[in-house]
């Protein structure tokens, strides 16, 4: 994370200078990337759709392209219009377009009165070509038994992380190498330039807080104001980034337990002592795994841990768990089985979306490669997260990865305006020491905190919103120690 490519940052800038033959790079004799375009389609609703075609490496930017999927949901009042809002849902792996197709569902009257909202598909995801193509079938993988009790556990463990990676090098060895945060955030700038505006504005979510961070580092000319929502902390290693991380989800199973056993209406109440309950339910599992209806796998640790953590993600979620742990008691898993489908982009038709193997492919890049002692980080797990631990625990897809890890610029923000970083309290995937972390490594990053047990703070309550929204749209920057 130590490298800063200042060289290449200022090569890419000088692209939103002039084009053709008028760039005093192509006198020079420095290859040019074309010109990048979008030109719209009209989808209805206020809505338009387009690929953007860039460099698939931009430091070959005369070389193989790749095309972006971009939607944006045009300003409701134009006449008022401030620019383009850029948005990113996280990650990595998530399709960014879905958040402009469904702008209204998302953002508050005021953002989608004057933004463009524009979002796309990150290189290697979803409806851009070519997506991250592992698999056809996510089960094996992830619903085995991921507290290996034997070495023969251990071995299925091993034997699956292997049919993942040969999955991905046949199918997307060609494109691998190139779906780095660095890379992905090299098109933001190609999308502004398409979009012929000299700034924009930039609203990511959760890991769209490290893309929007090394985009603000390496083109902070271009940004007009950007708010990290749920961040990470980009000074961490991948190690301490997961301890952190599997701490937080601790920390929210503590809180789901906590107010369960307070009230006797909780499915999973257990005459006030949800928490023995969970254990004892889950040495249960681990021992004999509980079947379905469906006839798919039965709900494994591995399963059921993947099951409660996708409800650690929203309070909201949380009673439909209780429901779900409740069933698993009585020996039905299908309630667990469905929090798993959920958490991996599994639809009614058994199709997945490829956002768990767009993750591996940035992830795996972007890893720093630190060599770790397996024994010390069982340990370190344990420790911090004696119970959602197991989920970190797997064998490494990144040890036997294809493409080499692709060293990442250190985020500083070194000339951007202010930069807003939202922490939610109890937020179990950013855990707010995260945000904290990201604020503190931004020059001009301000922290703001989010009361609530949510991943990401937007829409929890009006203060939030309302800082969000008077940022983006008045460039009021909240004071120091705000606190929604």
């Amino acid at each position: 994370m130590s490298r800063r490519w200042i060289l290449g940052a200022l090569l890419t800038s000088l692209a939103t200078v002039g084009c053709g033959t008028n760039d005093s790079r192509v006198n020079m004799g420095i290859a040019v990337a074309p010109q990048p375009v979008l030109q719209w389609t009209d989808a209805g609703g206020g809505v338009d759709l387009a690929q953007l075609i860039v460099p698939r490496d931009h430091a070959n930017p005369t070389g193989e392209t790749i095309s972006l999927f971009v939607a944006r949901h045009r300003a409701t009042d134009p006449k008022n219009r401030i620019g383009t809002l850029l948005v990113n849902p996280g990650g990595p792996g998530a399709a960014g377009s879905v958040l402009a197709e469904q702008a209204d569902k998302v953002y508050s009257k005021r953002l989608l009165e004057r933004f463009d909202i524009v979002g796309w598909d990150p290189r290697g995801v979803g409806r851009s070509i070519p997506a991250v193509d592992c698999v056809d079938e996510l089960d094996p993988i992830f619903a085995l038994d991921i507290t290996p009790d034997s070495p023969a556990d251990e071995q299925a463990l091993t034997e699956q992380a292997a049919t993942f990676i040969a999955g991905c090098t046949a199918r997307s060895g060609g494109v691998l190498p190139f779906v780095s945060t660095e890379q992905s955030a090299r098109d933001i700038e190609s999308l502004r330039v398409a979009l012929g505006e000299e700034k924009v504005s930039y609203f990511g979510f959760s890991y769209g807080s490290e893309l929007g961070a090394t985009w603000v580092t390496l083109f902070p000319a271009t940004v007009r104001a950007a708010v990290f929502d749920g961040a990470i902390d980009p000074r961490q290693s991948a190690v301490e980034e997961s301890v952190q991380q599997a701490t937080g989800f601790e920390r929210a199973l503590d809180a789901f337990l906590a107010r369960c056993a307070t009230d006797k209406k909780c499915a999973f109440y257990n005459d006030g002592n949800p928490q023995q309950a969970f254990v004892d339910l889950m040495a249960k599992i681990d021992a004999t795994p509980i079947a379905t209806s469906k006839g798919r796998v039965p709900v494994t640790s591995g399963v059921a841990l993947i099951g409660v953590a996708q409800a650690m993600y929203a309070s909201t979620v949380w009673p439909r768990l209780e429901r779900a742990l409740a069933d698993a008691a009585k020996g039905q898993g299908d309630g667990l089985l469905d929090l798993y489908d959920g958490y991996l982009g599994r639809d009614g038709d058994g199709k997945y979306d490829n956002t768990l193997e767009a993750f591996f492919a940035t992830s795996c890049l972007d890893d720093d490669a630190t060599a770790v002692d397996r024994e010390e980080l069982i340990r370190r797990f344990v420790d911090v997260a004696p119970r959602m631990g197991g989920l970190w625990l797997e064998p490494d897809v990144c040890d036997g990865w294809p493409a080499p890890s692709s060293p990442q610029p250190a985020v500083t923000g070194a000339g951007a305006p202010a930069v807003i970083v939202v922490g939610t309290s109890g937020d179990p995937a950013t855990p707010i020491e995260a945000s904290t972390g990201m604020a503190e490594a931004l020059e001009s990053g301000v922290l703001v905190t989010v009361k609530g047990d949510e991943h990401t703070g937007y829409g929890l309550n009006d203060c939030i919103d309302n800082v969000i929204d008077g940022y983006l749209i008045d460039l009021v920057v909240p004071a120091v120690g705000t606190t929604c």
